[in-house]
């Protein structure tokens, strides 16, 4: 496989395994901070209270750097190297070198 290939591939990999996740953190994080009661039961008795915004802004920001993986992973694989200025000499034969005078 050539390198595109396997950066491709990471790319994707990343996204299933840190970006899908993200979307839910980031769902649940605005949920915490706009203060929506979330029903929680124990024990049979189910309490109807907020989520602290804490855990919200805490969860939001887990989400961006989630988010943020996938695209560091695919900007650094994918991206096209510059030359480094060597130019490549034809390939090396078996000959000797003729004697220097």
């Amino acid at each position: 496989m050539d390198k595109k290939t396997v950066g491709i591939i990471a790319t994707i990999g990343t996204a299933f395994v840190c970006a899908c996740p993200s979307f839910f953190l980031c769902i649940w994080g605005v949920i915490g901070i706009s203060g929506t009661p979330i029903d929680q039961t124990f024990g049979g008795q189910t309490v109807s209270k907020p989520m602290a915004p804490g855990l919200g802004f805490a969860l939001l920001c887990f989400s961006l750097i989630g988010l943020a993986i996938p695209v560091a992973v695919g900007f650094f694989t994918l991206r096209n190297k510059p030359d480094d200025g060597i130019i490549d000499s034809a390939p090396v034969s078996d000959e000797p070198l003729p004697p220097a005078s």
